[in-house]
């Protein structure tokens, strides 16, 4: 492995390679000394954090990025502790999503304009005011209409997640394989922190006071933000060339995807809180819910240190495994559902990290950021559909039941993939992602 520049270059030997070089033609080159040269050799996620100031912005986007996970769950019990009504909490996170939909692309572009830094730290600064804001409201008895436009301004939050693969991307441009041991990684982070955040703001809001967790996701969003942010060795350039293409259309059916991938995590988890419910086991839909979430995590590092495979298979494999959680709900058993819900987690993370790689590759140069967050949109768009038909299918006819909206969901996924002609074939002018020269990602 070489470092020029900024850039991770992966050396191997060539084929060209002389006889003599050939650890084969060694005499000392024993297949116990291979061994143990192999063992010595870094790992993939080593190399990937050998890079200089890769640790540092890792860390400000771990930091920044758990709060993502605490934010709904905080506001949902600080506003029903202290206002008393689901509804009215219910209906207040439902807006801000609402809003993200709206100011998160916008946010992204202006990032791609001008740099991570530039914008990126006053938007989280109007995120942090918008969340002590719905503190002071929620505590003083403001009107209901004050915590809708609190809670509203919190939808200027970057999308740190996007900006960390953003970097990944200009460091590994010219290293396929690095990068995609990267966003395998990125996505790993994602579910670990989507999988500890609720924990740790129900935590907070239990034990210690209703605003705990969204006081402590602002200073955790704000800190981790100007961590990050002070990393400006790995800050993309920001390019004055015009910027031509619009993401929207470049990423065509990959958002339709990304919906119906979104309606799938969002349909699980209703389905599953409401199954456990309905035995009599709420209390246990954290850890079971979490179990489905450590899988994934678990997938995505392992799937980075293996070749990526085409998206057609990963949606396929993501078909199955999510048939498996409704025929373990239909059997009644909890340790059934739990190893079901396991296998489907790490299903979604290799959709995911080869889907984001599409994105990637296609998304126009120069606005980058705004083509993952115009994904991760859409994914959260899915989610929100994926729950409220859940729930309609958990009323009409329970919840086992309810585990059809995810497996129909995934196969509608599959069949875009299948169908689709430009998902299957990306455009030439793809960037980055290819694992092997002259291998196309799909």
């Amino acid at each position: 492995m070489t470092v020029t520049g900024s850039t991770l270059v992966i050396t191997g030997t060539s084929p060209s390679a002389s006889p003599s070089s050939s650890p084969s033609s060694s005499p000392s080159a024993s297949p116990a000394a291979a061994r143990r040269a192999a063992g010595r050799a870094p790992g993939p996620y080593r190399r990937l954090f050998a890079l200089p100031g890769t640790r540092g912005f890792t860390a400000g986007n771990l930091v920044a990025r758990l709060p993502m996970g605490m934010f709904g769950v905080s506001a949902v019990m600080m506003i029903a502790g202290q206002r008393g009504s689901y509804a009215l909490a219910g209906a207040v996170t439902a807006t801000g999503l609402a809003a993200t939909a709206v100011v998160a692309p916008l946010t992204a572009r202006l990032i791609d304009r001008h740099g991570q830094a530039r914008i990126a730290v006053p938007a989280t600064l109007i995120a942090v005011l918008g969340s002590l804001s719905l503190v002071a409201c929620v505590r003083s008895g403001a009107p209901a209409w004050t915590l809708f436009a609190s809670y509203a301004a919190t939808a200027t939050t970057p999308n740190i997640g996007g900006m960390s693969r953003a970097r990944w991307t200009h460091l590994l441009r010219d290293s396929p394989a690095a990068h995609h041991t990267a966003m395998s990684f990125e996505q790993a982070a994602d579910e670990l922190c989507f999988m500890l955040g609720p924990v740790l703001a129900a935590f907070l809001c239990g034990v210690l006071f209703p605003e705990a967790g969204t006081l402590a996701g602002a200073v955790l969003l704000l800190t981790g933000m100007l961590v990050f942010t002070s990393c400006r060795a790995t800050q993309p350039p920001v390019s004055a060339a015009p910027r031509r293409g619009s993401p929207l259309r470049a990423l065509g059916p990959l958002l339709p995807l990304f919906l119906v991938t979104g309606v799938v995590f969002g349909s699980m988890e209703v389905a599953s809180i409401a199954h456990l419910d309905a035995q009599g086991l709420g209390a246990a839909s954290g850890l079971v819910l979490a179990v489905q979430a450590a899988g994934s995590c678990a997938a995505g590092l392992l799937y980075g240190t293996v070749r990526a495979r085409s998206l057609r298979a990963c949606v396929c494999a993501l078909a199955l495994a999510m048939t498996l959680p409704w025929a373990a709900a239909a059997t009644g058993s909890v340790t059934a559902l739990a190893g079901a819900l396991l296998l489907a987690g790490m299903a979604t993370a290799p959709a995911m990290v080869t889907a984001m790689a599409q994105v990637q590759a296609r998304t126009p140069e120069g606005r980058l950021n705004e083509g993952m967050t115009l994904a991760v949109t859409a994914v959260f768009a899915g989610i929100a559909v994926g729950a409220a038909s859940a729930g309609r299918v958990v009323e009409d006819a329970g919840p086992v039941a309810a585990y059809a909206v995810p497996a129909a969901a995934a196969l509608i996924a599959l069949a875009i993939a299948l169908t689709s002609r430009s998902i299957r074939r990306p455009s030439d002018r793809s960037r980055v992602v290819r694992t092997t020269a002259g291998h196309d990602p799909q």
